[in-house]
């Protein structure tokens, strides 16, 4: 690959091994800043004395920056460097752990929060550190490793955090992500080599801001509508403003001589029908497991269950099963094709939306449903939406299209909720879940308008 330093073979052969542990605990400590502290939050609120919306806007400025950085990081190791950009943002993010663990008050916190928020670009330049120093088939199967890994993390580090809260308190949940982001920080500038060093350009910092600041406005937009109403002038606000910043982004692509993407690029189809089948994806299946069954489970008309057994049940399952197929994801689709994989794990998480929409009165139909879910979403869906976003990216600029990718992941989330949450408060479940069912058939739509790119290094895609 143009610009690398390191002979792919020999680290293949000598570091893949503590490469993959250094990368997979940064992934992690990113991982637990985002779920492992939700359990936490009413102590924390308790603790300093302040409100549970403080504490939660804590929360949403961790999320928005930390899409904000992949978007920007990943771009920026093109230029100085991946390992340089991984270890400044571990420590960064350890930084502000060390602040978060110690805070007095929740001012305290949510700047602790903001720094913590750089370890957004971990993913992306995880990514990218294994497509340089792996075969492209060695990379298929890290891929899949480190998303089912880091999958099954999600599904139970929220436990994890609710018995520290509770019988230590929300301080110990900052100190254990505080060590493993140190440790990460350690192993990554030990063994991860470097690759993009001194590959010279310019980062485009006109684009990256009004990039930046048309994901903010959006993801706050979208926020404000779910919370205040869509038409609310906040909310119309935010969106207009992020749509013309949009604009004033394609404006500059087309103007630089070393563009954030070139726009070229942003036409083409290798890279907006995948970030549009990401979007889609993740707007219809993360809010149908995240939002609508968890409340569908607690609510007394529901399932009426308590948070932990609604947990051990629906989010647990999904991502356990997701860390036996995610590592088979990585290994089939540079060998049968990653747009063929993809489309399968679409396939079947409509399937298992539909019956989960078709019986959603039983909660071991769902419970099975849900079973479909972890192979199809956690297993094969977000190993191939992660990996198209590196093998896609044009070789001009291979950090832009990541960075891009991890962004729509925030929003399609962000976008999911605020989508159902309107019929989801009014207790029709059944519509929440056809919802789902609809948007993610989009996304395999669109799925089939992705492209390969004309050349590739020994691998279907």
């Amino acid at each position: 690959m143009v610009g690398s330093v390191v002979d792919r073979p020999a680290a293949t052969r000598q570091r893949t091994g503590l490469v993959l542990t250094a990368l997979i605990i940064g992934v992690v400590s990113f991982q637990l800043n985002a779920t492992m502290v939700t359990p936490a939050m009413p102590d924390i609120a308790r603790t300093l004395g302040t409100t549970t919306d403080m504490v939660g806007l804590s929360q949403t400025m961790f999320l928005l920056i930390g899409g904000l950085a992949g978007v920007v990081l990943s771009r920026l190791s093109d230029h100085v460097g991946r390992r340089k950009v991984l270890v400044i943002s571990l420590l960064v993010m350890s930084a502000g752990s060390l602040i978060a663990m110690l805070a007095p008050n929740i001012g305290v916190l949510i700047a602790a929060r903001v720094l913590q928020g750089a370890s957004g670009a971990t993913f992306q330049l995880t990514y990218l550190i294994l497509r340089d120093v792996l075969s492209p088939k060695q990379f298929g199967q890290a891929l899949g490793l480190v998303t089912a890994i880091n999958g099954g993390v999600g599904g139970l580090d929220g436990l994890a955090g609710g018995a520290l809260a509770d019988t230590v308190g929300f301080r110990a949940v900052f100190a254990v992500i505080l060590g493993l982001g140190v440790i990460a920080a350690l192993l990554a500038g030990r063994f991860v080599p470097e690759t993009h060093a001194g590959t010279g350009g310019r980062m485009d910092w006109a684009g990256a801001v009004a990039l930046t600041g048309a994901l903010a406005a959006l993801n706050l937009g979208i926020s404000q509508g779910n919370d205040q109403g869509w038409l609310s002038p906040l909310a119309l606000g935010l969106l207009i403003g992020g749509a013309v910043l949009l604009a004033v982004f394609w404006r500059i692509e087309n103007r630089v001589g070393e563009p954030l993407m070139a726009a070229r690029h942003l036409r083409s189809r290798q890279v907006w029908p995948l970030v549009a089948t990401t979007l889609l994806a993740l707007t219809g299946v993360f809010c149908a497991i995240n939002f609508t069954v968890v409340l569908l489970s607690q609510d007394e008309l529901g399932y009426g269950m308590n948070a932990t057994l609604s947990a051990l049940m629906f989010l647990a399952p999904p991502a356990v099963i997701g860390l036996a197929s995610g590592p088979v994801a990585g290994w089939l689709a540079p060998r049968v094709g990653w747009r063929l994989v993809l489309r399968v794990g679409l396939a079947l998480s409509i399937a298992s939306l539909v019956f989960a929409a078709a019986f959603a009165d039983s909660r071991w139909l769902v419970f099975a449903a849900f079973i479909g879910l972890g192979i199809g979403y956690n297993g094969l869906v977000m190993t191939t939406l992660s990996g198209l976003g590196v093998v896609l990216s044009p070789k001009e600029s291979p950090g832009a299209l990541p960075g891009m990718n991890g962004a729509a992941f925030g929003i399609g989330a962000s976008l999911g909720i605020g989508i159902v949450a309107p019929t989801v408060d009014g207790g029709d479940y059944h519509s929440a879940l056809w919802i789902s069912v609809a948007v993610t058939a989009l996304a395999l739509v669109a799925s089939f308008l992705i492209k390969p790119p004309s050349t590739t290094e020994g691998e279907n895609v």
